[in-house]
């Protein structure tokens, strides 16, 4: 059986798509671009689908990974593109690969994000960001399935910067950017408990709900606070494999 792990996309309105919506949804692009997917056994045999790490409802995603069994072998950028055209706009397969490595859900170690503050000053942003990154701990609360629960929102950030908006024209108001890069812990920091916390340490509270998008999701260096692309590996397996057997052809088709 072969495994192909897909990168896709939640953008625009659909990134107020909840995960389930977006299994419904990709279950019928399986269905109508004739993925011959693999399944489960039992009474109720669904088809092989493991979802990593999805971005919480209502923020869009430039890096939603997940990855899929099929029963034949399949060339990984034509099935990238026949899903790709069985999803609505906003759901986009951008990227696909064989999966040639193992471990891929430890490979995701962080995210980075952007957050637009739509009516906040850079300058009052970058305040409040000189303010959390300060504070050895910055204790927040969120409501779970189990209930409220305070967790310390400082420990998992790895950077937290405030710039203007490179669109800015004036007239349009005030907008301040802020990229934060957050390691993958438990529990889970979210970009809504960093703003949180930026309203506990700073008092920054911008008049409007922050528009937030996760741009990249995989390995992290803590040193650096750059995320980097949890399909390298396999990628660079593939090159490995392909050069392998390139040589091997030259040296059957060489003189005895």
């Amino acid at each position: 059986m072969q495994r192909i792990r897909l990168r896709y996309t939640k953008r625009g309105r659909l990134r107020f798509t909840s995960h389930r919506d977006f299994q419904r949804a990709f279950e019928r692009a399986l269905r109508r671009a004739g993925v011959p997917m693999a399944y489960s056994a039992g009474f109720t045999p669904h088809p092989k689908v493991s979802y990593a790490n999805a971005a919480p409802t209502g923020t869009g995603s430039e890096a939603e990974y997940l990855e899929i069994q099929l029963a034949e072998a399949r060339d990984p950028a034509r099935l990238r593109e026949l899903l790709d055209e069985s999803l609505p706009d906003g759901l986009d397969i951008v990227d696909a690969v064989e999966a040639r490595t193992s471990s891929f859900a430890d490979r995701l170690e962080g995210s980075l994000w952007e957050l637009r503050l739509d009516g906040v000053e850079v300058a009052e942003a970058e305040r409040a960001v000189a303010a959390f990154l300060a504070a050895e701990t910055v204790e927040v609360a969120r409501r779970t399935k189990n209930g409220m629960r305070t967790f310390d929102a400082r420990g998992a950030v790895c950077r937290l910067e405030a710039s203007a908006d490179p669109a800015d024209r004036p007239g349009t108001g005030a907008c301040a950017i802020l990229r934060l890069v957050v390691r993958h812990s438990t529990p889970a920091v979210r970009p809504d408990d960093v703003l949180s916390g930026l309203r506990a340490t700073a008092d920054l509270a911008p008049p409007v709900p922050a528009a937030v998008t996760r741009l990249a999701q995989g390995p992290l260096d803590d040193e650096t606070g750059t995320v980097t692309d949890p399909l390298a590996p396999d990628r660079d397996a593939a090159t490995a494999v392909s050069s392998t057997a390139a040589g091997a052809a030259t040296a059957a088709g060489g003189p005895a």
